[in-house]
């Protein structure tokens, strides 16, 4: 730090600046004309905009797009930059609704990812916010994947996967590992370069190349660095963990080893995490919900859970499983399989006739599961009773049929509560990919709800609920899984369209806030969804009601979950697959040992925000990846289909064109100078295409017939044109 900067002149030095940019005589001034203004000699420049900086940073001054200096809008904002290919990009900030606009120029080095300050420029009116980087805070991307492209001998490119970053990656020879044309490449990134000069990197590892089969699905498993193998310190572990409950084990555990109980789950599922049982006395409905207890083999802050935590969540992707605990662990002692003792922790619910849970009780158990169970077969055994005395191969679930018949039952009367209050269904199919034995896709069909789907649904629904109602009275720290309230210029959006066919939602200015922003409460848009049900613009209204609500995460703060229009809610139910299930069962295990402590409240309360930001961070990691596959290979599976014609439905309608879903939810695009028969413009208020001299439309939900026009697997985009 100079002399200068210890003494007043500093600070006088930005007064003075910030009272002239803020005086209407002057003209707003480019930093040399503001040197020259304050006198400040050549060799004071760089402590010159140094001071600058640091006004920016703190908010007191702004940039305008032509690089003058104007008076500030407060210190700068924090958040993550979002590059675009063509040199402009975008900064998320938690809490804003709206994205801020960084031109290009104004990015000030930052690369996809990172984490950035901005200062806010002059706003324009009718145009998004604006901003300028003006300090990369931390770096978000060390390493990405792409394709090799050798240039010359001493030197080549690699094209990143990621069509967001707009430079190619600049690799000397001797950092090529011998890559070859066409080989999907790891690279570390050495230099992130700016404006002017392209980032250079270095080749850590050779994927495959493109055509090998199973490359594609892991370039995108890299891109996104999500951990794949364990390494051996854990696998040694792991082997160290017994596959037999043993008495020790058991010993001070409810037995519930007399209890019938079945799992039901995918055909293909193994790693079975969640048990159910139900009887009725008569007058009131015992279900028991009962969760493979993983934290008896996962130690706290040993190598299994610290992985288990940097790997948030168990990722499924089209073609594989990648788990978030070792397949000895989830497919193993941890499974609850029939016919052997699991260690479990159980919530005890009687539930009154009108769905009310009158009393619970949680408890650590060691249980035994009678049969495991598909969704398929129950559903065919509540849809045709007379199975089990008439087909062979369901006579072994005769038994048991009455206690699948009370579940019907219950879950009913749970669901009518759940509806009652509000709970949002928003009832899209998801996708079901085949794929051969080489990866490529055989056929696409909508993954269907059932019955029994239904069923398990509602019973993690209840176990989450009870679980999270009883630690927030206890006034413990806690996970908890919120769902805010959707933002109010999207509400405001959505009831202005419906109003256009004589609908609307009861909305409320936020109590003691001013803002013209308006809440809705969950049973306004429950009922807006019953009242399109079987109408033409169902579809379309769906998916906008959809696009109106915020994301789900965890918090440490109990704020209540919107979508489900519940106070209390968690996820209590799937250890194996969620470090937040796993976290949370370390809290009740502790608390009904009677060991939950000052110490250990302490401990918990400095480790779990942390633990919940990292968690909703790895879910949406996963949930881009599983995504991203499902594109691709929906891509690769039309690329056989190109000049096919098929029927489908509006899903999304743009500036730049319309997007229809076909029946197997593969989803392309109709670009709108491909619109035939007009000029179309986009018409936002009403989100539908428009044209200009014939007013044909285009609109959300609306049937169309589409033929396939282009495929293309680098940007996993597909191209159709209207029939």
């Amino acid at each position: 730090m100079s002399d200068k900067r210890q003494n007043a002149s500093w600070e006088a030095r930005k007064k003075i600046i910030c009272e002239l940019v803020e005086d209407s005589i002057y003209v707003p001034m480019k930093e040399k004309e503001l040197a020259a203004f304050m006198q400040v000699a050549k060799e004071d420049r760089e402590e010159f905009r140094a001071i600058l900086k640091e006004l920016l940073e703190e908010g007191k001054l702004s940039l305008t797009p032509r690089a003058k200096y104007v008076k500030g809008k407060g210190r700068a904002l924090t958040g993550t930059f979002i590059s675009h290919p063509k040199g402009y990009g975008f900064v998320e900030i938690e809490g804003r609704v709206e994205d801020l606009y960084i031109p290009e120029g104004k990015t000030g080095g930052a690369f996809h990812k990172d984490t950035v300050e901005v200062a806010l420029l002059p706003e324009t009116e009718g145009k998004r916010q604006e901003a300028q980087v003006v300090r990369i805070v931390a770096r978000g991307i060390t390493q990405l994947v792409g394709t090799y492209d050798r240039a010359t001998e001493n030197y080549g490119f690699v094209v990143p996967d990621n069509h967001k970053l707009p430079q190619d990656i600049f690799i000397p020879k001797m950092y090529a590992k011998g890559a070859m044309n066409g080989h999907k490449v790891v690279v570390e990134i050495t230099v992130y370069g700016n404006d002017r000069k392209s980032p250079e990197g270095k080749i850590v590892e050779i994927l495959g190349h493109i055509n090998d089969p199973g490359v594609d699905i892991m370039s995108i498993v890299r891109n996104y660095e999500i951990p794949v193998e364990f390494s051996a310190k854990i696998m040694n572990q792991v082997e160290r963990v017994s596959q037999e409950v043993s008495q020790a084990d058991a010993a001070g555990r409810r037995d519930l080893r007399d209890v019938v109980m079945v799992t039901i789950d995918g055909e293909d599922a193994k790693d079975l995490d969640d048990a159910v049982s139900v009887s009725f006395d008569g007058e009131r409905y015992h279900l028991g919900v009962h969760i493979a207890d993983v934290t008896n083999y996962v130690q706290e802050n040993s190598a299994l859970d610290r992985e288990a935590l940097k790997r948030g969540t168990s990722v499924y992707l089209v073609d594989r499983v990648i788990p978030m605990l070792p397949h000895a662990l989830s497919n193993g002692i941890c499974s609850l399989n029939a016919g052997a003792d699991r260690l479990a922790l159980s919530c005890l619910m009687t539930v009154e006739p009108d769905g009310e849970i009158s009393d619970y009780e949680i408890c650590e158990s060691v249980i035994q599961v009678n049969k495991r169970m598909s969704y398929t077969v129950v559903k065919e055994l509540l849809e045709d009773a007379s199975l089990v005395e008439r087909e062979e191969d369901y006579l072994q679930y005769k038994e048991l049929l009455p206690m699948f018949q009370e579940m019907e039952k219950l879950a009913e009367i749970l669901r009518r509560k759940r509806q009652a209050r509000g709970s949002i269904d928003f009832d899209f199919p998801e996708s079901k990919i085949l794929l051969d034995k080489k990866g490529h896709p055989t056929d696409i069909k909508p993954y269907e709800r059932n019955v029994a789907t239904d069923i398990i649904e509602d019973f993690m629904l209840a176990a989450n609920e009870t679980v999270a109602q009883h630690f927030y009275w206890m006034e413990m720290p806690f996970v908890y899984r919120v769902h805010d309230v959707p933002d109010g210029e999207r509400i405001q959006k959505l009831t202005a369209f419906i109003h256009n066919f004589g609908l609307y939602m009861k909305a409320v200015g936020r109590a003691g806030q001013k803002t013209s922003g308006e809440e809705v409460h969950p049973k306004e848009i429950q009922k807006l969804l019953a009242k399109i049900a079987g109408t033409p613009e169902e579809t379309m209204i769906s998916r906008l009601a959809l696009r109106s609500m915020k994301q789900a995460k965890y918090s440490t703060e109990c704020t209540g979950h919107f979508g489900l229009a519940c106070t209390y809610y968690c996820h209590f139910t799937s250890p194996i697959r969620r470090y937040p299930d796993l976290q949370i069962h370390r809290i009740i295990k502790e608390q009904l040992r009677g060991r939950l402590k000052e110490e250990r409240i302490a401990h918990y309360q400095e480790i779990l925000p942390e633990v919940a930001k990292h968690s909703s961070e790895t879910e949406r990691r996963a949930e881009e990846a599983e995504r991203e596959t499902d594109k691709l290979k929906k891509v690769e599976y039309m690329e056989e289909r190109i000049g096919e014609v098929y029927e489908g439905v509006i899903s999304g309608v743009t500036s730049w064109g319309i997007y229809v879903e076909l029946p197997n939810t593969v989803e392309g695009m109709v670009h709108v100078s491909k619109l035939p028969g007009d000029y179309f413009r986009y018409d936002e208020s009403r989100y539908e295409m428009v044209g200009d001299a014939t007013g044909i439309s285009y609109k959300l939900g609306m049937p169309v017939k589409i033929r396939v026009e282009n495929c293309d697997r680098f940007n996993r985009t597909i191209d159709f044109s209207i029939v």
